[in-house]
């Protein structure tokens, strides 16, 4: 009888080291402009250096990291033009989800985002940047998933991805003490099922943060 043979370990490894590097970089723990290494990751991961290397050129095309001539992969610094331009993506894609999400919008949803802006305001207290980012991101994940839109929403990952490292600057400049008040105003539009106020409430949200940074 033919056994079958052991899986090959490297796609398994190379998906774990994705996911871990996008993570840290999409909630900002990892700061603009930092350099990674092949033998950095190898270690932090425990895993070889192809792996290493194809995770990287995966994070790579999704435009969280930069490739130079040199061939050092960083995180990108983002020039003012740029984070206008991603700022435009998001406010294109996440108000196009929440109008979508709005008919869906039971109860337990409302009840789920009010509970994560409650838990955004302790984080704040406590002047967590990466907990902040990452709850942040979670009502807004939470609430177009309501959609039922994956490749929508896949998209404004990827611009959420781009933008993590300078979100992280961001907030650590702003020393920011009150939650974002547009979160208040989307849960109450969510509430009424005022689609115009949501629409609005969403693009205030995601554009605001960003223009305080090219002010």
């Amino acid at each position: 009888m033919l056994m079958n043979p052991r899986p090959d370990p490297v796609p398994a490894a190379h998906d774990r080291v994705y996911r871990g590097l996008r993570t840290r970089i999409m909630h900002g723990q990892i700061a603009p402009g930092q350099a990674l290494t092949l033998r950095g990751i190898g270690r932090e991961f425990d895993v070889s250096m192809t792996p290493a290397r194809e995770a990287l050129r995966r994070l790579v095309a999704e435009g969280a990291l930069t490739l130079s001539q040199s061939g050092r992969v960083s995180t990108p610094e983002l020039s003012n033009d740029r984070i206008e331009e991603l700022a435009a993506l998001r406010s294109l894609l996440e108000v196009e989800l929440a109008s979508r999400a709005l008919p869906r919008a039971h109860i337990a949803l409302i009840d789920r985002l009010t509970t994560i802006n409650g838990a955004i305001v302790e984080d704040i207290a406590r002047q967590d940047a990466v907990a902040y980012i990452r709850r942040n991101l979670e009502f807004h994940r939470t609430l177009y998933l309501r959609a039922q839109a994956p490749a929508m929403l896949a998209m404004a990952e990827t611009v959420w991805l781009q933008l993590g490292p300078t979100m992280r600057k961001l907030y650590g400049r702003l020393r920011q003490k009150e939650p974002p008040p547009y979160h208040r105003l989307i849960i109450g539009a969510l509430k009424a099922g005022d689609e115009p106020a949501l629409r609005l409430a969403v693009r205030s949200d995601v554009t605001q943060g960003l223009r305080m940074l090219t002010s």
